[in-house]
């Protein structure tokens, strides 16, 4: 959306914005890079203080499927604040949201009610779905990370799970000391066969077992280096 508009608007001063949660993969990190230099400008990172980290250890507790409180507490409010703020800079606001034609029942957070400031949709707007988006993508040469999301998150699957244990052994062992220390899982109890508890679940990886892909996992594409958001 943000090359797209630069493209058909290029004499207006977009502010590009992301809201990272300060836990995602190296290879974010590295897109967002990418991103910066082909927009000609820097991503203003809008993120609260501490990150993901210092969330948890706020809240005492890990964020699950029942209390997900960190999209809400790292993403949605920091935005919020961040666009009344702005305010006092600009007489009207526009909060451009990458939301696709194909994903009508998606909100793209709860910003219309800030005042002063108007939510638009330029995809929606394109009517461009997925396919559109990956095709344009192609066209400029962006590939977009597998995973975009944070490195540790309740809804991942297993297998993404693996994939963790496999590139980023430092993370995995760090999730599973948080595990340890606020007497909860990021897995949910039940989910599947496999432990809930990541050090368990290290620790069947490391017999060599290896979670199977579900025919729709992005990961099953991988299986030639082992596993995958």
């Amino acid at each position: 959306m943000a090359l797209r508009l630069r493209e058909l608007h290029p004499n207006i001063d977009y502010t590009y914005v992301c809201t990272p949660t300060g836990d995602e993969l190296p290879e974010m990190f590295a897109h967002r890079r990418k991103l910066s230099e082909l927009l000609g400008k820097p991503l203003v990172p809008i993120m609260r203080k501490g990150g993901l980290q210092g969330l948890v250890h706020e809240e005492d507790a890990i964020p699950n499927w029942r209390m997900r409180f960190c999209t809400r507490m790292l993403k949605i409010e920091p935005y919020a604040s961040w666009l009344i703020q702005q305010q006092t800079q600009h007489d009207e606001i526009i909060s451009y949201v990458g939301l696709r034609f194909d994903e009508p029942d998606r909100e793209g957070g709860d910003y219309a009610n800030v005042p002063g400031v108007r939510s638009a949709f330029p995809l929606r707007e394109w009517q461009w779905g997925l396919s559109e988006v990956r095709e344009y993508l192609r066209s400029r040469g962006v590939e977009i990370p597998l995973r975009t999301d944070c490195a540790r998150c309740f809804f991942q699957r297993l297998t993404e799970w693996y994939q963790l244990w496999l590139d980023h052994r430092d993370i995995f062992d760090d999730a599973a000391v948080q595990e340890a220390v606020y007497g909860a899982t990021w897995r949910s109890p039940g989910r599947d066969s496999w432990p809930a508890a990541l050090a368990e679940l290290g620790a069947e990886f490391e017999t060599g077992r290896q979670p199977k892909p579900r025919k729709d996992d992005p990961l099953k594409a991988l299986q030639c280096r082992v596993c995958r958001t």
